[in-house]
Order: structure tokens, then C-alpha cells, then sequence
């Protein structure tokens, strides 16, 4: 009986592990396809991505769906390329958060400029689907300093 429960245990353990891997793989793999829909405008797929109460914070304000949506359309940011170094996402529960080192070449009022930023990206399971809660970037200070 005692080994059939340490052998349980460890299966379980197993299982936990592939699992969190596989979500792991599933979170990392969605904030790149996000990063190409924004640099390609795809803004009916990032529509189904955003939580309708997803904020997104940037160097110059904080704001909701909508008007990312809206600054993503109209390219008043245009998230040209995102060049990722570290990718790293912890889970607490049915939230997943996902740190990227990233240069980020955009535009920008019309002028192209590339930025390093360590972003947070916050995803809630919701009806078994991942949703965008929250985009933040913090400008790291300079290259040298990650």
C-alpha cells in the first residue's frame, strides 16, 4: 500500500509538471503571436485577446481596450518588431504572469525609435480561454542594464 501511494505521488508530481510546461508553452507561444497581430494591426484578433477590462500602461499614459485598440488601428503606436531576450511567466491560480526583456522598435508620432522595455503581461483563464488583463512596460534604463 505504501508504495502504490509513494508511486501515485509521484505520478501526480509528473503530471504537475508536464502540465505546468505545456502552460508555460501555451502562455509564451500567445504573447508572441500577440506582439505579430500588433505589429501587423490585427486588431479583430487582439479584440478577442483583450479582456473587456484589460489596461494597458505605457511610457506616456495608461488606458483601457478601447482606445488600444483605437492607438493600434490608427498607428499612433505602431509595435513594429519586438525583439524578445527573457521570457519568463509564473501562475497563481488561473492568472498568468509573463515577463519579456524586449526592443521594441516602434513608431510613434511618426518617428521610429527603439526602446528597451521589461513589459508585464497579466492573462486570466476565463471560460477556458486565455485573456489579456493587463499590458505594462517599464523602460529599462539602458541596454547594459537588464
Amino acid at each position: 500500500m505504501k508504495k502504490l501511494l509513494i508511486a501515485l505521488c509521484i505520478l501526480f508530481g509528473i503530471q504537475t509538471a508536464f502540465s505546468q510546461t505545456n502552460d508555460d508553452s501555451e502562455i509564451i507561444k500567445l504573447s508572441k503571436d500577440k506582439w505579430q497581430w500588433m505589429a501587423d494591426k490585427n486588431v479583430d484578433i487582439l479584440d478577442s485577446l483583450f479582456h473587456e477590462k484589460s489596461m494597458f500602461i505605457h511610457m506616456g499614459g495608461s488606458w483601457g481596450k478601447q482606445q488600444e485598440l483605437d492607438v493600434i488601428k490608427s498607428g499612433g503606436i505602431w509595435y513594429k518588431k519586438a525583439d524578445i531576450h527573457e521570457v519568463t511567466v509564473n501562475f497563481i491560480g488561473n492568472t498568468a504572469i509573463l515577463l519579456n526583456r524586449i526592443d521594441l522598435l516602434a513608431v510613434v508620432g511618426g518617428n521610429e525609435v527603439t526602446n528597451p522595455f521589461m513589459v508585464t503581461e497579466v492573462y486570466l483563464k476565463v471560460d477556458n480561454k486565455w485573456k489579456l488583463g493587463s499590458l505594462s512596460f517599464s523602460r529599462l534604463l539602458s541596454p547594459g542594464n537588464r
